[in-house]
């Protein structure tokens, strides 16, 4: 008899090198993977995001009827950061870049609008709304862009990312 017809001869000792020993380690590894990606996912959890409270006006339209002509754009960061907010189609194309690498404070809501322009801001004018919010308003002299979906890209300088709005707004033309 060869060692290893004694082995499986002796029930209650199992080989090291056995599929069970291989299946117990690979268990093992599971459970581990589990836990560790448990506490991961807890940490993520109370890690707050980049770019928090975006708010979008769900449509408005830049013509001469439309009862809303301004785009209301407003998002606060977790970070205090140097942004570039770009209005994107949606093909993820860039339609509009509203302000570039502006300095943005950490946690303060930032409101802006848009005009439903292409192009890049020049200048922009800063106004009050009756709450008392102020709201820059950039100045874009492109033509109007095509009726369809837009979403907003806030990109942060520093950190090297960029973050897209989680809901889409409509611009409408009549």
């Amino acid at each position: 008899m060869t060692s290893s017809d004694r082995a499986l001869a002796r029930p209650g000792r199992a080989s090291r090198e056995g599929p069970d020993w291989v299946a117990s380690a690979i268990f093992a590894a599971l459970v581990a993977a589990c836990f560790a990606a448990f506490f991961v996912t807890q940490r993520l959890k109370h890690t707050p995001t980049l770019v928090q409270r975006f708010e979008l006006t769900p449509s408005f339209s830049p013509t001469h009827r439309g009862q809303l002509k301004l785009e209301a754009i407003s998002f606060k960061l977790s970070h205090a950061e140097r942004a570039t907010v770009t209005i994107v189609d949606s093909a993820g194309n860039d339609v509009a870049t509203l302000v570039r690498d502006r300095p943005l404070e950490r946690y303060k809501q930032f409101s802006l609008r848009w005009t439903g322009r292409l192009g890049v801001a020049h200048s922009y004018t800063l106004t009050t709304t009756p709450s008392g919010r102020a709201v820059l308003v950039p100045s874009i002299s492109g033509p109007l862009a095509p009726a369809g979906e837009y979403r907003v890209r806030v990109s942060l300088r520093s950190q090297h990312r960029s973050v897209l709005s989680p809901r889409t707004f409509t611009l409408v033309r009549r």
